[in-house]
């Protein structure tokens, strides 16, 4: 297949590269650790250059990015729509890097919301957004779990609203650098049916404005005897997860049916946590969702036409 675009995840963290037909098919991929954090140290057009080369990708094949590469920190500031958002509405504010760079490459907003009471910002999310509807799913409550967990309010294709939690990096933080950091496994992968993993979330669940007690009952009941030391960093995550759904409840109202954008483990995690509450939980891959998003905001650049005019 001949390629098409090069489509991009490229967040604090992490560099994920797909290259497309014009199709919407993957026809190869590359990911490295090579996040903002490190690509800004070492030149982001130097990172993306020499992913490209490895993949034999021409001078003139055109790039599609999103994520915190077009935060102001990043390679070059994309900004933000503003809610409510019509996700469609990113594609025509993309960013085009200039600078005498050689290739059309184009990074998508993200989205803000301007509200005193509840100020909040999104990068990389709202392209999963459109990958969603571009599926047909433009309505509903969408739980995006991460290190730091969105959840939006959709209608109409239209961000209404949304809010993050910071559940992945407070795990992050508590596990490595507090004192449940000798309660908790560091090298445990915390499964769905993991013991005291649901047990832990009910708990939130039921006595949210009790957690910072909780939390520290994970140390003290494995130092009197009352907790088996492997459980440690199930409790912790079933904690932090019941936690922010708690939150969740209270912001956005009485949870009924959700869409679950997530992969792995982590998908596992809130499924079995939505599911215990009796919720009806619909599941979309989020790589597949960013992907999608991201082929349709090519797809509205470039056509096959323009390219080959463009060469020529």
């Amino acid at each position: 297949m001949t390629p098409f675009c090069a489509a991009i995840d490229w967040g604090t963290s992490s560099f994920r590269l797909w290259l497309m037909s014009e199709a919407g098919t993957v026809i190869a991929e590359r990911q490295s650790d090579e996040g903002m954090m490190r690509a800004a140290a070492i030149g982001f057009d130097v990172v993306l250059e020499r992913h490209l080369a490895e993949l034999g990708v021409a001078e003139e094949l055109p790039v599609v990015m999103c994520g915190m590469v077009g935060a102001r920190q990043g390679w070059q500031e994309a900004g933000y729509l503003d809610t409510p958002a019509d996700l469609a509405a990113i594609i025509g504010k993309a960013r085009k890097i200039i600078d005498a760079y050689p290739r059309d490459v184009r990074v998508l907003p993200g989205i803000a919301q301007r509200e005193a009471g509840a100020p909040d910002v999104m990068r990389g999310e709202e392209t999963q957004l459109l990958g969603l509807v571009a599926q047909g799913i433009g309505k509903g409550l969408v739980c995006m779990p991460g290190t730091h967990s969105k959840w939006v309010r959709l209608k109409g294709g239209k961000v209404d609203g949304f809010s993050t939690y910071m559940t992945g990096e407070l795990f992050a933080m508590l596990s490595r650098h507090s004192i449940l950091s000798a309660a908790v496994d560091q090298a445990a992968a915390v499964s769905a049916d993991a013991p005291g993993f649901l047990d832990a979330a009910r708990t939130a669940l039921a006595d949210p404005q009790a957690v910072s007690n909780l939390l520290f009952q994970l140390r003290a009941g494995q130092l009197l005897g009352f907790a088996p030391p492997n459980e440690g960093a199930a409790r912790l995550s079933g904690l932090l997860i019941g936690l922010e759904l708690a939150g969740v409840a209270v912001r956005h109202g009485t949870l009924r049916d959700v869409v679950l954008v997530a992969s792995g483990g982590l998908c596992d995690l809130y499924r079995a946590v939505l599911e215990c509450q009796d919720l009806t939980v619909h599941v979309c891959d989020a790589s597949e969702a960013v992907r999608r998003g991201l082929w349709r905001a090519a797809s509205t650049f470039w056509t096959a036409e323009e390219r080959q005019e463009h060469a020529r």
